[in-house]
């Protein structure tokens, strides 16, 4: 018996959960990875049952449903650990996981850096894993995971042989869970300088310690390098850049000048360290301040760009925050559409899963309209495959690209 297995919360025998006769059944039993409170029968040892605890789901009639990952302070009552799974995960379990999400990763990338787990899609409900060669960089961001957080770096070690292994406390998933922000080196020492990282031929350094998120953003790859193709002699604008994202894959595909607008003194020194090795800083600049405020500058100024790409923080992190949301990506488009040069690009992402493809690009066109510019969209794109999407879960296809022609 594992480790969590034979823990006070699962001990020999794992405890029982059950829906209710409402719930959908139907639904998790086809792969949707969540059961929410409501669909519980919260009967008092159901809610005394400790955040973390690995249980047995049956449907209301007492039919065994799988494994999955309870916890009574969340929505997410459940989180699908194993359709088949009857014993609590060990170290093994985690190294199957895990060994599964390297290969695909070993297949698409000759470097590794990366997502190598994206939590619900690779089979690791809530669980973040971004690799910087010989550094992974964990965000457990559901109670399970916390609660197994040494088998899960165990096997994460075994299975990659990465020397690091850091834990991130910041997601905001953590806080849903009611869990800490305590960040922990699990494995080696924490580095004490930003990583290199070199993606489509751009130099990026990665703050795995003190950056957003793990350190730098995987899931634009793909979209970084087809900017890139539209980058050639051009004049680009790159805002909220964070460490230079667009920006320096820009100038690796040839733009003759690339401007980098952010918020954070920190990532935009990153960027022009990039920028620098790259032996691109002649061509390099930065603007530190709030992003709306740079766009309408830079329209008082008259500025012109051929490529203007725009990749805010998600505006619409849920469906309560939707339709504000959904306002502000409305007015980036309409003071970013007059920097961009007649027959130009503008590109405009979203990482709001509450926003779907179709609410986002009424809001660009929108925005782009009250500008009084047309547009033709030219490319859809979305997280690269270091970014599974898992189908039953719309929230795993959170990252929205468009690349309109003005």
């Amino acid at each position: 018996m594992s480790q969590a297995a034979s823990s006070p919360d699962t001990d020999a025998t794992l405890p029982v959960v059950r829906l209710t006769p409402k719930a959908n059944a139907r639904a998790v039993r086809r792969g949707f990875p969540w059961v929410f409170a409501n669909e519980m029968v919260l009967d008092r040892r159901t809610k005394a049952l400790r955040p973390g605890t690995v249980a047995q789901l049956q449907d209301h009639e007492r039919t065994p449903m799988g494994l999955v990952a309870v916890n009574p302070n969340s929505k997410i009552f459940c989180r699908m650990l194993d359709p088949e799974g009857t014993d609590a995960p060990d170290q093994a379990w985690f190294a199957a996981r895990i060994a599964r999400a390297l290969d695909l990763r070993q297949r698409l990338f000759d470097a590794p850096f990366y997502r190598l787990v994206h939590a619900e899609a690779d089979g690791l409900p809530g669980v973040i894993i971004d690799r910087f060669g010989d550094i992974c960089v964990v965000q457990p961001n559901a109670a399970w995971a916390d609660v197994l957080l040494t088998p899960l770096a165990e096997a994460l070690a075994d299975v990659t042989a990465c020397a690091t292994i850091l834990k991130n406390a910041g997601g905001r998933g953590r806080s849903l869970e009611g869990l800490d922000d305590v960040d922990a080196a699990l494995r080696g020492q924490a580095p004490d300088a930003p990583v290199p990282v070199v993606m489509n031929g751009a130099t990026y350094l990665a703050d795995v310690t003190g950056g957003q998120k793990t350190g730098l953003f995987f899931d634009q790859r793909p979209n970084h390098a087809f900017a890139a193709r539209l980058a050639q002699g051009a004049r680009v604008l790159d805002v909220f850049s964070h460490v230079g994202g667009f920006a320096l894959a820009a100038l690796a595909g040839g733009a003759a000048s690339a401007l980098a607008v952010d918020g954070s003194a920190p990532a935009l020194a990153l960027a022009q360290d990039g920028a620098a090795r790259m032996g691109a800083a002649d061509r390099f600049a930065v603007r530190q301040g709030d992003a709306f405020d740079a766009l309408t500058a830079l329209g008082e100024e008259d500025e012109a760009f051929d490529l203007v790409i725009c990749d805010p923080p998600a505006f619409a992190p849920s469906k309560p925050a939707l339709d504000k949301g959904l306002r502000a990506y409305e007015r980036v488009a309409r003071l970013a559409a007059p920097l961009v040069a007649e027959g130009g690009y503008l590109v405009l992402c979203s990482c709001s899963h509450a926003a779907d493809i179709t609410a986002f690009t009424g809001a660009c066109l929108r925005g782009i309209g009250r500008a009084g510019r047309r547009a033709q969209l030219i490319h859809t794109g979305g997280a690269g495959p270091d970014h599974p999407l898992l189908p039953q879960l719309a929230e795993s296809g959170y990252l929205k690209a468009l690349f309109f022609r003005l």
